[in-house]
C-alpha cells in the first residue's frame, strides 16, 4: 500500500517574489538579486525564516535582496545548474558540483561548526545500532541531499546495511514521516531537527551521525559584480556584531557567517560516490559554459 507523504504548496507571495526580481533586475538598473534558499523545510516556513535577515541585509547592503526558493531540492538544483539564483544558500555537495558547472562562488558559512548527517528514528523504537535497520523504509528529503541523504546513504552502503529508500520533499518531511512510523527511519541534520516542530523533536532520537563536513555555503553567481559580492559576503558577516542581527542569526540556528573560499569544500569534491544511487553530474553542455 502507498504511504502518505506530506505535501506543501508555495504560498502566492512566495511564488511572485521571484517574479517581482527578474522583472526588477531585467527593467532597470535597480541592484536588486535574488537568494534561493535549498528548500529543507516548506516554503512558508523557509520564507518566514529568511525573510528578517535578507531584510536587515538589505538594509545594511543597499542591495535589494529578493527572496526565492523551489517546490523541491530536485528543482532547486534544477534552478541552480540553469543559474537562475543571483545568490544561493545551497548544501556543500551542490557547490561542489554547480561551482565548477555553473560558476557559482563562495562568500560565507555558517560559523562555528561542521554539518554532520543524522540517521534519526522514533524515541521508543527498538533500534539501537545501524545494523538494526537492515531491511527497513528509510526516507530522505531528496537523492543529492548532502548530509541527511548522500552521506547516510553512504555509510549504510559501506556497512552493507539493505535498506528500502523512499524520497520525500524535505528534511521536514523525513521527520514527519518517521515521527508518524511510516518510516523506520530517515536521514536529516541538526539545524533542521533542531528546529522542526516540538511535537516531531520529542518524539525522534538520533541513532547515528556523521563525522563533520564544510557547512552550507552562500555563494554567488558569475554574473554578480565583485562589488556587489563583496557588498552581500560584507553584510552577512556583520549581522553577529549588532544585538538585532544575532537574533535573526538564532531564528536559523546559526551563530555567524564567516567568509569562505572554494578551497574549503575540496574535501567534499573529493568524496568517493560510486554506486550511490542520485550524485549529481553536471552536463557537457553546461561544463564547457562555465565562465
Amino acid at each position: 500500500m502507498r504511504q502518505p507523504r506530506p505535501m506543501h504548496r508555495l504560498p502566492l507571495r512566495l511564488l511572485a517574489a521571484p517574479l517581482l526580481a527578474l522583472g526588477l533586475a531585467q527593467g532597470s538598473h535597480a541592484q536588486v538579486l535574488t537568494l534561493g534558499v535549498v528548500p529543507q523545510q516548506p516554503a512558508a516556513k523557509l520564507y518566514s525564516l529568511w525573510q528578517p535577515l535578507i531584510e536587515q541585509v538589505r538594509s545594511d547592503s543597499g542591495i535589494e535582496l529578493v527572496f526565492k526558493t523551489a517546490v523541491d531540492i530536485p528543482a532547486f538544483e534544477d534552478g541552480l545548474r540553469r543559474g537562475d539564483y543571483d545568490l544561493a544558500y545551497m548544501n556543500p555537495y551542490h557547490y561542489a558540483v554547480f561551482s565548477r558547472s555553473s560558476g557559482y562562488n563562495a562568500l560565507v558559512a555558517q560559523a562555528p561548526g561542521r554539518l554532520k548527517g543524522l540517521i534519526v528514528v522514533r524515541r521508543d523504537s527498538r533500534f539501537k545500532r545501524l545494523e538494526d535497520l537492515a531491511g527497513q523504509r528509510l526516507v530522505f528529503p531528496s537523492p543529492a541531499a548532502f548530509a541527511a541523504s548522500l552521506i547516510t546513504r553512504r555509510e549504510l552502503a559501506a556497512r552493507g546495511i539493505p535498506v528500502e529508500v523512499r524520497f520525500v520533499r524535505s528534511h521536514d518531511s523525513v521527520y514527519f514521516n518517521v515521527q508518524r512510523g511510516f518510516a523506520a527511519a530517515g536521514g536529516g541534520v541538526w539545524r533542521t531537527l533542531k528546529s522542526t516542530t516540538p511535537e516531531a523533536r520529542e518524539a525522534l532520537r538520533v541513532l547515528w551521525q556523521s563525522p563533520g563536513y564544510p557547512p552550507h555555503p552562500i555563494a554567488a553567481h558569475p554574473r554578480v559584480p565583485l562589488a556587489l559580492q563583496g557588498r552581500v559576503q560584507q553584510a552577512l558577516i556583520r549581522l553577529a556584531d549588532s544585538e538585532r542581527g544575532r537574533k535573526l542569526l538564532e531564528r536559523l540556528r546559526f551563530q555567524a557567517f564567516a567568509a569562505t573560499v572554494d578551497a574549503d569544500y575540496a574535501e567534499v569534491a573529493a568524496l568517493d560516490w560510486q554506486g550511490i544511487p542520485g550524485t549529481l553530474e553536471p552536463s557537457e553542455e553546461a561544463e564547457a559554459h562555465t565562465p
